[in-house]
């Protein structure tokens, strides 16, 4: 069976996306599994399991210089690619009109179907006109998680049981994630206290101003790392993000500012972590799929539909206006005493 999965964009829904990539291949074992995904998200597609082929599709770009050289050939190259394989079913799990786009160029087999969502789900970005340009319109339940959104639809639309735990199948490139991380922390140690030094990245950034967590609750939380032995490290995307992560890191005993990487190389340094504290944004849902020690903050209660779903050691802190640091610390404590009776019964 030759499937392709559509989901171009954004960072937390194309991850939402990747246990429904392993659910098919544990469903049907030898499928080959394509998947279309904006260019600054294939490296960190290309890390999950089982794939066949990453295909980039950069319709933003593409839309700003559609009368330019450069973009028509990028868009021949593009649609070879594309319709290199023929496929029995093509999933689109974005619903969007870019996302019907590329469904409708793909090469379908003699009895190839195109699938796409039958309506919106509570959270999420939906356009209606998408259903009728599908053959198959897949229903789910209004009230859903967003990883459980794109299982469900692909088990409906390919008919098989869904496995009872999600699966990632997203991983570190461990090596190049060590030399990373010693060759950035030896600006601040010497090489044997880095080595001997875990790490707790804090993913604090957001596009959005009412997610943040206060300035002097990231510092107090810290400050009891560091009184613990751990190093803290920041991860930013942007040049405010950078000036408050360096801010903070001035401030406290033991901090590192990784520089500024693309998702495949912070997914390594990631994996280096023994865990994460992080907002609600896309490089916390990278963290959750890697399987870490993980604290979400959340300052609105839409836990239900992005927070983790493995509660043996990765938890969520809600609370309005925002949560103590009372609580994400001890909601911290209990996810690596958690993580660490994991690792010990293996």
């Amino acid at each position: 069976m030759n499937v392709l999965i559509v989901k171009l964009s954004s960072l937390g829904d194309v991850v939402h996306a990747m246990p429904a990539a392993q659910d098919i291949l544990h469903a049907f074992p030898g499928a080959l599994v394509d998947w279309v995904v904006e260019p600054d998200f294939a490296p960190l597609v290309r890390r999950c399991t089982g794939l066949h082929r990453v295909i980039e599709c950069d319709l933003k770009r593409w839309r700003e210089t559609v009368f330019t050289a450069d973009t028509r050939n990028a868009w021949r190259a593009f649609s070879s690619d594309l319709q290199y394989e023929c496929y029995d079913a093509v999933l689109d799990l974005q619903g969007m009109s870019k996302s019907t786009l590329v469904a409708k160029m793909a090469r379908l087999g003699s009895d190839g179907l195109r699938y796409t969502l039958a309506n919106q789900t509570e959270g999420s970005v939906f356009q209606a006109a998408t259903r009728w340009e599908a053959d198959v319109a897949v229903p789910v339940e209004s009230h859903i998680h967003a990883v459980d959104r794109a299982r469900v639809m692909c088990a409906r639309s390919l008919v098989y049981a869904l496995p009872d735990t999600a699966s990632f199948g997203l991983l570190a490139h461990v090596d190049a994630a060590q030399r990373a991380t010693k060759s950035i922390a030896n600006h601040f140690f010497d090489i044997g206290h880095v080595e001997a030094t875990p790490i707790v990245a804090f993913l604090h950034g957001s596009s959005r101003v009412d997610k943040s967590w206060p300035e002097a609750h990231w510092l107090e939380l810290g400050h009891r790392l560091n009184d613990l032995g751990y190093t803290v490290a920041f991860a930013h995307g942007n040049d405010d993000e950078q000036w408050r992560s360096e801010s903070l890191a001035n401030r406290l005993g033991q901090a590192i500012v990784w520089p500024r990487m693309p998702l495949g190389a912070l997914t390594d340094a990631l994996g280096q972590c023994v865990g994460v504290i992080g907002i609600d944004n896309g490089t916390s849902q990278i963290a959750a799929a890697l399987n870490l020690p993980l604290v979400k903050i959340y300052n609105f209660d839409t836990v239900w539909r992005t927070g983790p779903q493995n509660r043996d050691h990765q938890f969520s802190v809600f609370a309005e206006p925002t949560p103590s640091v009372n609580a994400v610390w001890n909601a911290w404590m209990q996810a690596s005493a958690l993580a660490a009776l994991r690792d010990s019964a293996h």
